[in-house]
């Protein structure tokens, strides 16, 4: 089986809308492998910071983003991704907003999008492959079998990524959150590479007072048929 034979599930969305439990759990189901190419922008934005890089400069950013010694795992709960980045568990600092808005900077330029582009594309290992992001339908994998838009609404999507704060024990604050959710939204969308928009042939659910289980389960039917 060739790698472009592989079947991919595309599950794209912004900040908040459930794209990272839900594919986790379809994934799961499936025996496939996952893809949090957020998570993968994000690790960019630590380590650049480390390595004392400016998010400004493109060119050492997509340098860095090429030999970023980097390893992903689903954490055992599901709630995330495990992060090992040069021999640390940098998890806990991934959910961080401002790690968030970092990424969405680092994430809108050309360079730095093409290197980390046939990273993502080598995760495409049988048995299949859930991808979560913003572009994995419309970019990534244009090809993909099954292509899903998450969205909801802000507020709604503030209140889960505060509670997701809390729940880890990093302090945080509603009204900033939702600033910043509306601010990457803004951002992420207007951005002239690889906008976050739904793929012309993407399921668009609206989580807004959805549970996980139903969005995971509709997910699964459109791969049976």
């Amino acid at each position: 089986m060739t790698n472009t034979n592989i079947p991919v599930i595309a599950i794209d969305g912004p900040s908040g809308a459930g794209k990272g439990t839900v594919s986790l759990r379809v994934a799961k189901h499936l025996g496939w492998h996952t893809l949090d190419s957020g998570a993968m922008y994000r690790v960019l934005a630590i380590a650049a910071h480390r390595h004392k890089i400016s998010l400004e400069d493109e060119t050492a950013l997509a340098t860095l983003a090429t030999d970023l010694e980097v390893h992903f795992a689903p954490l055992p709960d599901l709630s995330g991704t495990q992060v090992i980045l040069e021999g640390q568990d940098v998890s806990p600092d991934l959910r961080r907003e401002s790690s968030g808005a970092a990424a969405s900077l680092i994430a809108a330029k050309p360079t730095v999008r093409q290197a980390l582009l046939t990273r993502q594309r080598a995760f495409r290992q049988a048995p299949g492959l859930v991808a979560d992001g913003r572009d994995m339908g419309t970019v990534v994998f244009p090809d993909a079998a099954i292509k899903i838009f998450l969205t909801a609404s802000a507020e709604e999507r503030a209140q889960r990524r505060y509670k997701q704060l809390i729940d880890i024990g990093i302090d945080a604050k509603l009204s900033n959150i939702l600033i910043e959710i509306a601010e990457r939204d803004k951002r992420d969308s207007t951005r002239t590479i690889a906008p976050l928009i739904a793929a012309a042939d993407a399921l668009v659910i609206d989580t807004t007072g959805v549970p996980i289980e139903p969005v995971v389960a509709r997910i699964l039917e459109r791969v049976v048929h």
